[in-house]
């Protein structure tokens, strides 16, 4: 089975960092991995349109610079798509919309193997993270094991209950979504508020004390800071559609206005 560099680098208390992409085109994910920088790339599988087969071709990309892949998936079919990526090769499944307690133990139970040991319902399945064998021996299980379990906490049952989600025996990482938390709590369009960073923080802080790292998601190095202040190691930036987006803008401008002296 492949190794997975994601989870050994949890394992070892070392710093991570990804970057994000919407596009299914492996050549994208292969630039990222030229670039020697990142840990992992996340495809926001919930924003993009896609097919079974754009999962492997996105995880054979990653393979061959040997960098580690994250979806992040739907609400629903929650299970199906997170049980199908991890059969493509992805090694991390960043779950969205967990409304309580309950939707996060079932996260980590479509994660982990149909074992006693493991209480999954993943079973045997020939799929390509198995390496086209039929899977079910001790590798095949550990490699469920190793998958990394990130859950967003955005919603308000998931903050109001957060030290009940962060007791939940299997969860590797959260993520916090000021924008789903501020739609779940009747304040749209108020992520900046002193009460909705109030609760960002509290979520990155309750993280960090109960020993559940917390990713956070920023669009330049320049607002890491606060985060690495506070013990933060983890760390997504940028994401293909926003850079192409600014670019265009930015450039565009600039040539419309030379134009326009013109």
């Amino acid at each position: 089975m492949r190794k997975n560099t994601f989870r050994e680098l949890l394992n070892d208390g070392k710093p991570t960092i990804g970057t994000r992409i919407h596009t299914t085109w492996p050549s994208i994910v292969e630039a990222i991995g030229h670039t020697g920088m990142y840990d992992y790339v996340e495809f926001v599988g919930e924003y993009s349109p896609y097919d079974l087969h754009d999962l492997d071709n996105l995880c054979r990309a990653a393979e061959l610079h040997n960098i580690s892949t994250m979806i992040k998936v739907d609400q629903e079919p929650r299970g199906f798509l997170a049980q199908r990526a991890i059969g493509s090769g992805f090694q991390s499944i960043l779950y969205a919309d967990c409304q309580n307690v309950e939707d996060v133990k079932e996260c980590v139970r479509t994660t982990r193997a149909d074992t006693p040991e493991d209480g999954g319902s993943y079973g045997v399945a020939m799929r390509r993270f198995a390496y086209m064998g039929y899977g079910g021996g001790p590798e095949y299980v550990q490699a469920l094991r190793d998958v990394v379990v990130v859950i967003m906490i955005e919603k308000k049952g998931t903050v109001e209950n957060l030290e009940e989600v962060l007791s939940v025996k299997g969860i590797d990482m959260i993520q916090w979504g000021g924008s789903d938390y501020s739609m779940s709590v009747g304040k749209v369009g108020h992520g900046g508020s002193s009460e909705i960073q109030e609760a960002k923080r509290k979520v990155f802080e309750t993280a960090l004390k109960m020993g559940v790292p917390p990713r956070a998601e920023i669009e330049s190095v320049d607002g890491a800071k606060r985060f690495l202040d506070m013990g933060v190691k983890h760390f997504c930036i940028g994401t293909d559609i926003s850079i192409l987006y600014s670019w265009w803008r930015q450039h565009g401008d600039g040539l419309r206005k030379a134009l326009e002296g013109h």
